[in-house]
């Protein structure tokens, strides 16, 4: 994301505006765009025209215009971002109030216009802006006749494509059908490395299965390498690094980056960190439970005893239509922060985030334990229980 202009006032309103250069780019934008806010930027409406005869005719014009924000659409897959809204600035073509619908483009520049930015936006725009964090992770998780072809970047897990083959069991006088079946299927892993992985970003290409499977697939795509001379492999066969996992599932990729092996080479990485953390959390939850929370009720109140050392936030927490509870996380995440806490905002289109996504969105690692906390909840439930009898 390229920033082209920014002006954010004493009382925190102001505009951004951005250019969006790749896909991921798209996400940053779309944890940016709130409800409520203004965005602008050229779009595509069709006009109708009728001629002096009465004949109609449609066409399709480019123009600039300023909506209202007042739904927000993602589809991270082919990266498109709609973004719906009534028109505040009229022109020829399109009338005040009405409604229109902006899909944003790569490498065209858009202002977002907000009331208040709040610290996790800016941080956001910094964050995206910064060009050291670039996406430089593939992964193939495999099994026989399935595979899932992943881009790992700084913010999502893509599943670039799915490939389901049906092999032929292997039984006794039909090898061959068998052997042929597995060698379509590595063939099709192939061409899929070859169409969705850049290999002058990507630094590490994961190639992961149970049992043998990855081996048999790497052997297969550089022996073809070498037999059709495919330069793109050959010079990149050192990026490519096999490691055990239980399945061809997208879910498998989380064990797979929680490896040690693969956790020393991607230690740079955001994700790397956020998959570390949550694995810390779950671990302090099973053996000192009086030490990790989660749910806003307990994590709130473990940041009014000071106790947070990490806090574990999901961003579809401040994506939230509702205003209030934006701010009572932005509150909590400023509290940690002058306490000297460590702020880890995962991404919901990451396995971690996912993981984290089904504890409520946020969790805490403590410094020290609290265990009146539970204590507390307890009693509360008691007295409930008691009044209501």
């Amino acid at each position: 994301m390229k920033l082209i202009k920014k002006v954010i006032e004493r009382d925190r309103s102001g505009f951004v505006t951005l250019c969006p250069e790749e896909l991921e780019d798209m996400w940053h934008a779309y944890n940016l765009i709130s409800l409520g806010d203004q965005l602008k930027a050229t779009t595509l409406r069709r006009v109708q025209n009728e001629s002096s005869t009465g004949t109609v005719e449609s066409q399709r014009v480019r123009m600039t215009l300023t909506i209202t924000v007042d739904n927000v659409d993602f589809d991270p897959q082919g990266g498109l971002l709609r973004i719906k809204g009534r028109i505040i600035s009229e022109n020829n073509y399109a009338k005040m109030g009405a409604y229109h619908t902006i899909e944003l483009e790569l490498n065209r520049n858009f202002t977002l216009i907000k009331p208040e930015w709040d610290m996790i936006a800016l941080e956001r725009v910094n964050e995206a802006c910064d060009v050291t964090k670039q996406a430089d992770v593939a992964a193939i998780v495999l099994q026989e006749g399935l595979a899932n072809v992943c881009l790992v970047t700084q913010n999502m897990t893509i599943v670039r494509q799915r490939i389901e083959h049906p092999i032929p069991r292997k039984r006794k006088g039909s090898i061959k059908n068998y052997e042929k079946g597995l060698q379509n299927f590595f063939n099709q892993v192939m061409q899929s490395i070859l169409r969705h992985i850049n290999f002058e970003i990507v630094k590490v290409v994961i190639l992961a299965s149970p049992g043998f499977v990855k081996d048999q697939c790497y052997e297969y795509i550089f022996a073809e390498a070498t037999r059709q001379d495919i330069r793109q492999l050959i010079e990149n066969k050192r990026k490519f690094v096999l490691i055990h996992c239980s399945s061809g599932h997208k879910h498998a990729l989380q064990e797979v980056l929680q490896d040690p092996s693969i956790q020393k080479q991607l230690s740079d990485t955001k994700y790397s960190q956020e998959v570390l953390t949550l694995d810390r959390f779950f671990k302090m939850l099973n053996d000192e439970p009086d030490r990790a929370y989660y749910g806003w009720n307990h994590v709130r109140k473990a940041g009014g005893e000071g106790a947070i050392g990490t806090l574990l936030l999901s961003d579809e927490l401040f994506r939230s239509a509702d205003i209030s509870t934006r701010k009572k996380y932005i509150e909590l995440v400023e509290s940690v922060r002058a306490g000297g806490g460590k702020v880890m905002i995962f991404s919901s289109l990451h396995v971690s985030g996912e993981q984290l996504n089904q504890l409520t969105g946020v969790a805490a690692i403590l410094n020290f334990p609290l265990p009146d906390i539970e204590e507390e909840e307890e009693e509360n439930e008691q007295e409930t229980i008691v009044e209501t009898t």
